[in-house]
């Protein structure tokens, strides 16, 4: 029976935006119960290893680099970061996780690269950030993939970039995956040559060395600074002069800030120390007028919603294999809780409906099961609406896959399968996704997984992405090899690829976030997407028109 305090709960609202009134959501959970309890607690412990994990890798090189990088004068690259962005404002820092665990005997941290969006002179701007205190700031195979996302990003939403420099470059034993593919070193350059051509800014601030293919990054940037007796700019070192000329030269006179700012005229501006130069970046983002936009203003005043968002850990849990009712995160995440759902009593293992978060309009797509042809369609139709009123979606995902059977098959779960694929692929609007349990097979293509380029996409710390859940995976090789031990192997194999650490190591996601944190995380992120279009910019490689209502449709549905 619902307390009266619930009932009322289910009441229909005014709502201050101009498209609709919204319900609100009830919350029927009992945070006494001793499963609400249990998975509290599991969760707890998950987001505890965390955030142990992140203050480790904020640590980058550790004391001793760090030590050292600051005995010569120098800014730490998380105080160079702090110093260049506004004070008390939000940093969205993107995979702060990558690298972890993946290079055997080396301990790289953050792939040894910070970056993230941030607020520089009232302007928000994507940051990226060499860590010389690990490695020397080298490019990793996973530096590189990070370094190109921040521009996947920046490019996306017409954001300015600031290159906070200080690399030796390629790391020459991974050179074969770091320099000849279209992915590897040289794509950073070429992506800002197209961002620039389309008016998107490239500031870069050279804080030390910035060496061979590195070199490239400040001499292709519109405007730039190098720290005096600090920075160094060259194609090649001393050595490599030595060895390749016979020329002996130091590191200042071949390539120094004095001389590059008073003789080749490859930097703009020369600053006395770390301080100095981001100060004149801060300056040089302030004077870039209205090409460099802050964040859109929300269309309706923002509200918390009615319950707090700890309960989030006693909703959802660990085990991916038990079920919740998504609205209860919804309820959790959305302006007032309050939500207007669409085609509610059709298709039920598909929640779809609209809401504010911020007060930034957002269509939600979300699971409560698997996806049988009825949700698809639904999700499907839904789609297509937020595309056609220019509606940013949001993607919350708990999926194990599409049904499959002899009665799905010939109920066409195929095609209407592909119907929703195909809406998420050619949805002209932005979208964003997090993972809050489960994303198995073609679940993860129909609910806006990687391949579909979402805008951000992030995951909870118990989150799970693989081709199948490890039960299915026992089943299916039951029926095709009798090795027992060879089952075991794999699926421990597979579930431990399946992890959300293991995922954000390799940059398969934008992040790992906290259950807590993603009213919030999700909201930085609509505001970003939700501003007004910048004449004549594209969305990326894979776009034909900029998101302003004129998109290239949604191809052949077929029926």
């Amino acid at each position: 029976m619902r307390t009266a305090l619930q009932r009322s709960l289910w009441r229909t609202v005014s709502h201050s935006t101009r498209r609709y009134h919204a319900s609100v959501l009830p919350s029927l959970i009992s945070t006494s119960s001793p499963e609400f309890q249990a998975k509290s607690a599991a969760m707890d412990e998950l987001v505890k290893n965390l955030e142990s994990k992140l203050a480790k890798a904020r640590q980058g090189g550790g004391p001793k680099a760090a030590e050292r990088m600051k005995s010569k004068g120098k800014r730490l690259p998380r105080e160079r970061l702090s110093l260049v962005l506004d004070p008390g404002s939000p940093f969205l820092e993107f995979s702060p996780l990558a690298a972890e665990d993946v290079y055997p005997g080396q301990s790289i941290p953050g792939a040894g690269i910070i970056t993230g969006i941030g607020r520089i002179s009232g302007k928000e701007c994507v940051l990226v950030v060499n860590d010389a205190t690990v490695k020397g700031g080298s490019y990793y195979p996973l530096t590189v993939k990070k370094h190109l996302r921040a521009q996947e990003i920046a490019r996306e939403n017409g954001l300015p970039c600031v290159y906070i420099v200080e690399s030796g470059g390629a790391a020459l034993p991974h050179q074969a995956n770091v320099f000849p593919d279209k992915e590897h070193f040289g794509r950073i350059f070429y992506n800002m040559a197209q961002m620039s051509a389309l008016g998107i800014p490239q500031i870069a601030v050279v804080h030390g060395m910035s060496v061979a293919g590195g070199a490239y990054v400040p001499a292709m940037a519109d405007e730039n600074i190098i720290v005096q007796n600090q920075g160094h700019i060259f194609l090649a070192g001393p050595p490599l002069v030595k060895a390749a000329t016979g020329e002996e030269v130091d590191a200042e006179t071949l390539g120094g800030g004095l001389m590059h700012s008073t003789e080749s005229g490859v930097t703009d501006h020369l600053a006395q120390d770390d301080d100095h130069a981001l100060s004149i970046a801060r300056e040089i983002v302030g004077d870039l007028g209205h090409g460099a936009r802050m964040l859109a203003q929300p269309v309706a005043a923002p509200e918390p919603p009615l319950y707090p968002a700890s309960e989030l850990h006693g909703i959802v849990g660990t085990d991916v294999r038990q079920p919740f009712d998504m609205r209860d995160v919804i309820a959790r995440i959305v302006d007032g809780s309050r939500f207007r759902e669409f085609k509610k009593e059709y298709g039920p293992t598909m929640i779809t409906g609209f809401a504010h978060i911020h007060g930034y309009e957002v269509g939600i797509v979300a699971n409560n099961g698997i996806l049988f042809s009825p949700s698809a369609l639904k999700a499907t139709h839904f789609i297509q609406l937020c595309s056609q009123r220019q509606i940013p979606l949001l993607f919350l995902v708990n999926v194990t896959g599409y049904m499959v059977g002899s009665k799905a098959e010939k109920g066409g779960i195929a095609k209407d399968g592909a119907k929703m694929v195909r809406a998420v692929a050619c949805a002209d609007v932005p979208k964003l996704t997090v993972i809050v349990g489960g994303s198995f097979g073609a679940g993860n293509y129909g609910m806006s997984g990687r391949a579909y380029s979402p805008r951000f996409l992030w995951m909870w710390p118990n989150a799970k992405v693989s081709v199948m859940g490890s039960a299915q995976l026992s089943s299916v090789m039951n029926t095709v090899s009798s090795d027992a031990s060879q089952h075991s192997s794999l699926q421990e194999e597979i579930e431990h690829q399946s992890t959300a650490l293991y995922s954000t190591a390799r940059l398969w996601d934008d992040g790992i976030i906290k259950p807590t944190d993603t009213r919030d995380v999700v909201g930085l992120g609509l505001g970003l997407v939700s501003r007004e279009k910048r004449s004549g910019h594209t969305t990326g490689e894979r776009a034909t028109t900029t998101w302003d209502g004129n998109g290239k449709g949604f191809g052949v549905f077929r029926m």
